[in-house]
């Protein structure tokens, strides 16, 4: 706590601890009140303005300081002023006070709060702009909910003042006219219990639980209005509780979470179970990357103390273990294993009819239709091919296709050409450049890795360099021609033209959602690059619900099964509860050597999104096993909350950084900050340990100078 929250935060313990010790209370009683209404009157018409205005001070310290007294107050109110003056004032004068108790809360303890609790307020904050309102409305409708609690929490969260002001003044005006009212009858009250009487506050009740029911009306009504045109269609009863389209990461975990609760679910595939993941992405990706690397150990063997060597290999032996390993994990994902969970799964092709039913044209011929109750489309993406004149006449690969048509080739492409600088381009391009391609990556931005840090990216142009990639940044492909079976890329760079010639071009230049051919426009659901979607991946309907890459934002496997569990609980048991889909903590990794891995912000981000940070940063070449294994390089950089060892996001270059990374992702998703990590016990020696010397760094920089100053006059003193 900084000198200036220290000193309001004196200043209000005081102000409370005078109004206790000095037994201010007792003229805040009923008693009181009626005892000294005559000569309050009298005051009062000598002097209107002054007693007005001091008895609105004097209202506004003490809903401000939430001390107890505001009710009797505000009898006073209409005992002295009558009940259009004392509306008015007790009116403006709770609300100032009120705002102003919410502004001391916001300002002492909203950064510790935020802090501590940072990742769970966020979606509280999320819930607040969106409807904050209109539950602080509904709050204030209800005096039996503590006014002053109310202003502290409302504190704490990010509730814009202005909004705060007129939504607490609107939503107390009824309680107040109640108890001004009251008060210009003061001879007759008894005790504040008759004015509070169970028919009164039942009634307040009533009125606060009032906007609720008319949001769940307005909510039923929308419903309504967006199954109208199908209501005759809707059936009495239903064959199935889900059906999921796509069996992809999203579709498999979305039907097997299904069958789990027991529900009746039906998965449709119209190609290969497992999706792109298994069969043209993540799986493949990783055996291929596996077999050049070692390919490229065995070549630089001298740094390992054996004899540097030329690995002889057969290119379509490094293609049939590819399709090995796809077919090893293939039973994780097969028809048969699904079934044996309870998931019917149907070959075909899937295509939403109305809101409620389903048409599977079979891959074996033949159609079959199903009713269900909900639907979760998580039909995937495929890649995205550049409209480049003559690509079709020289033709060309994709991150899919490009397997089954190098599973035909006797040796490694000659000269590759490789469009795009994501993951995907960087990935394929050095291992087929450690097989013995002559690679040229070609990349339309300045940079690989756009999405990353600059050192990031030039770190990862190095590595692929090092291993005879040709990256070609800030290099737009502007046709492809075709010439005396010569095939060339022209791009062009600096304001002149390029050629490049090739054997085989790969497009890696991104991936877009399949959104075809389900039914989507005929039911009217928006789709642009993705579904749209609300934060509980309902589309429009509320009962079609999507997943993974046809969903967005990320495409990555394991951010669609996470997206799938939210997506199958909301479609199961959405009537009794939404979850919403929570994006705060997405890890990925970039495959390349030295790999890339990442979770949170990187200093990019932060600087865009004006977050401020600290950077702590842990060199691998200082790493006793990195060192041991020849991988010293890289290193470990870590965001954090300036002054605090709250992590913001981490950033890992090095060998196994995926698997690194999974410690930090445990630590944000958990609130755990740098401290927790350099007092957990790693082994030695293993990379981990990374971990541990990186919060090691963040400690050292925070070393408390002064105390340490201290602890050596201590040991000065001790030794005489």
């Amino acid at each position: 706590m900084n000198s200036r929250k220290l000193v309001i935060a004196v200043l209000l313990l005081a102000g409370i601890g005078a109004f206790f010790a000095l037994d201010l209370g007792r003229y805040l009683s009923l008693a009181f009140l009626k005892e000294s209404q005559s000569s309050f009157q009298a005051v009062f018409e000598k002097n209107p303005v002054w007693v007005t205005l001091v008895f609105f001070a004097v209202y506004v310290a003490v809903t401000g300081l939430s001390l107890p007294g505001a009710v009797i107050m505000t009898l006073a109110a209409g005992a002295g002023f009558g009940l259009v003056l004392g509306t008015i004032v007790v009116s403006f004068a709770s609300t100032l006070g009120a705002t102003l108790a919410m502004l001391a809360a916001r300002y002492l303890l909203q950064d510790s709060i935020q802090d501590r609790f940072g990742k769970r307020l966020d979606e509280i904050n999320k819930g607040i702009k969106k409807e904050g309102a209109f539950y602080l409305f509904s709050l204030r409708l209800i005096p039996v909910v503590p006014f002053f609690a109310l202003n502290l929490l409302m504190g704490l969260t990010r509730i814009r003042t202005w909004t705060y002001f007129w939504v607490s003044q609107l939503g107390m005006l009824a309680g107040t006219v109640v108890y001004v009212n009251a008060g210009t009858q003061i001879a007759k009250i008894d005790s504040l219990q008759s004015i509070a009487s169970p028919a009164l506050i039942g009634s307040f009740v009533l009125l606060g639980v009032l906007p609720l029911a008319v949001n769940k009306v307005l909510q039923f009504l929308k419903r309504r209005k967006v199954y109208a045109r199908w209501a005759k269609m809707r059936p009495a009863r239903f064959d199935r509780n889900l059906i999921v389209i796509g069996a992809g990461a999203g579709g498999l975990v979305s039907a097997y979470i299904a069958a789990v609760v027991k529900a009746k679910v039906t998965l449709v595939e119209s190609h290969k179970m497992g999706g792109d993941c298994l069969n043209y992405g993540c799986v493949p990706s990783k055996a291929l990357i596996r077999s050049a690397k070692l390919a490229h150990q065995m070549k630089h063997g001298a740094s390992y103390g054996l004899s540097d060597g030329t690995p002889a290999f057969s290119f379509k032996a490094v293609m049939q273990r590819i399709q090995a390993v796809i077919r090893a994990i293939e039973p994780h994902d097969s028809v048969a294993r699904y079934t044996g969970l309870g998931v019917e799964v149907l070959q075909g092709h899937a295509r939403i009819v109305n809101p409620w039913t389903v048409e599977i044209s079979l891959n074996g011929g033949g159609t079959q239709t199903l009713t269900t109750r909900s639907i979760v489309i998580a039909a995937g993406a495929r890649p995205l091919v550049p409209p480049l004149p003559g690509l079709d006449d020289t033709g060309y690969l994709t991150s899919d296709t490009l397997w089954e048509a190098f599973a035909q080739l006797d040796a490694v492409p000659g000269r590759l050409v490789i469009l795009g600088g994501g993951p995907i381009g960087c990935e394929l391009a050095q291992a087929f450049a450690r097989l013995g391609s002559q690679v040229t990556q070609v990349e339309m931005a300045p940079r690989l890795m756009l999405r990353e840090d600059e050192e990031v990216s030039e770190l990862a142009r190095q590595a692929l360099a090092a291993d005879g990639v040709s990256v070609l940044t800030g290099h737009k492909a502007l046709r492809c021609e075709a010439s005396g079976g010569v095939k060339t890329l022209v791009v062009e760079h600096a304001g002149s033209e390029l050629r490049l010639d090739f054997d085989q071009l790969i497009c890696a230049v991104g991936r877009v959602a399949r959104l075809e051919g389900y039914g989507l426009e005929e039911l009217g659901i928006p789709v642009q690059r993705t579904v749209d979607t609300n934060e509980y991946l309902q589309t429009m309907y509320p009962n079609i619900y999507a997943a993974g890459d046809v969903a967005g934002p990320y495409q990555l496997t394991h951010v669609a099964a996470h997206q799938a569990w939210y997506a199958a609980v909301n479609a199961l048991f959405g009537e009794f509860r939404l979850f919403k889909a929570d994006y705060s903590v997405i890890p990925w990794t970039t495959f390349i050597d030295p790999e890339v891995a990442r979770v949170g912000l990187n200093e990019q981000e932060a600087r865009e999104k004006n977050i401020p940070f600290e950077v702590t940063r842990y060199g691998m070449d200082d790493l006793d096993r990195a060192i041991a294994d020849g991988e010293a390089r890289g290193f470990v950089k870590v965001l954090t909350v300036p002054g605090k060892d709250t992590i913001l996001g981490v950033t890992i270059v090095g060998t196994h950084a995926g698997d690194l990374l999974a410690e930090y992702v445990l630590a944000m998703r958990h609130g755990l900050g740098l401290n927790k990590i350099l007092s957990t016990i790693h082994t030695y020696p293993t990379l981990a340990e990374a971990n541990k010397y990186a919060a090691g760094e963040w400690k050292r920089a925070h070393q408390p100078h002064r105390l340490l100053e201290w602890v050596r006059r201590y040991h000065d003193w001790k030794r005489g």
